[in-house]
């Protein structure tokens, strides 16, 4: 294999930049020239690709969002937008691509791979929604970001003895609800894998209330509806004053973490290690700290599995 490529797709996420720095910087140490395509499938199909050198990658490791850029492209759902990414992809020589996002990113690598190219999929998305991988590229960064914002909000909420609700991300997963809400001691974590008992979290609050507690945050995820609703329906309940944050895209913004850009740096070199090795419709993770590899037809089979055992405990600690 003498040239590679490499692309972006979907949400962006903090931390892709490390994964575009490690696939390009790994090529070029084993002497494989590296293309960078631009807004993701979108410029596959439009021939949006350019050679990458070592320089092209530099200073970028800290940076958040993607200097490849990302896009949403429903024309690649199609066969003819499918036979035209690869028209592109064969003009210029490139024998495998390395794709970088979620789930959606995942079903445009199979369908190259069922065409007979060489992809690999690399888990970048703050939802950590994706099976194979204990953790995605983003997801510690987007946490930090959350913690630190309910930091923030907890001193209001506590100046003013208020209830907060505060909506985060994660339409499908609530991996970001639950892990923020464990680590920031939130009375109720609303997510979309688990039902949720109004009259229970009436109940926690006002006994919270009763003992003299100043303030209480709820965590909801987006997936579960909207966190302003939300707010409206526990002030009604409670006739406690009630106010909601929504954090919107702001949790995919800024500097990856320490975890994030070596787990990035990892996995892009991996995916490399993979295509040089011949494989093809893989999909790289971690799993104990263990970089892993699967089937990407068999991930796309499966769905995240949110730790059931953590929710509990974050049932039992918010007592």
């Amino acid at each position: 294999m003498k040239k590679i490529g490499v692309l972006t797709s979907g949400g962006d996420s903090p931390g892709m930049n490390a994964a575009i720095r490690a696939v390009v910087r790994k090529a070029i140490f084993h002497g494989i020239e590296v293309y960078g395509v631009y807004a993701g499938f979108t410029g596959l199909i439009s021939g949006d690709i350019k050679k990458l050198e070592i320089g092209s990658v530099g200073d970028i490791i800290h940076r958040g969002g993607t200097m490849l850029h990302t896009a949403r492209c429903e024309e690649f759902k199609t066969e003819a937008g499918q036979k035209k990414a690869i028209e592109q992809l064969n003009k210029i020589g490139i024998e495998g691509l390395v794709v970088i996002g979620g789930d959606g990113s995942y079903r445009g690598a199979q369908k190259l791979t069922e065409r007979g190219y060489p992809t690999i999929g690399v888990p970048g998305t703050i939802d950590n929604d994706i099976p194979g991988t204990d953790f995605t590229i983003g997801f510690d960064t987007a946490l930090n970001t959350i913690i630190d914002a309910i930091d923030k909000i907890r001193d209001t909420a506590t100046s003013h003895e208020r209830t907060y609700v505060v909506e985060v991300m994660g339409r499908d997963a609530g991996d970001l609800a639950l892990w923020a809400g464990l680590a920031d001691g939130a009375e109720s974590i609303i997510i979309p894998e688990e039902q949720y008992d109004m009259d229970q979290i009436v109940r926690r609050l006002e006994r919270g209330h009763k003992r003299g507690k100043k303030h209480s945050i709820i965590i909801v995820a987006e997936g579960v509806g909207s966190g302003i609703d939300f707010a409206n329906k526990i002030q009604e309940a409670t006739q406690m004053e009630t106010r909601v944050t929504v954090l919107g895209h702001i949790q995919r913004g800024g500097s990856p973490t320490a975890f994030d850009r070596v787990l990035a740096s990892r996995l892009g070199a991996k995916a490399v290690e993979l295509l040089l090795e011949g494989q093809a419709g893989k999909t790289v993770g971690i799993e104990s700290n263990k970089l892993v590899y699967h089937d990407i037809n068999e991930i796309l089979k499966v769905r995240h599995i949110l730790d059931k055992e953590m929710y509990n405990l974050s049932q039992e600690l918010s007592i």
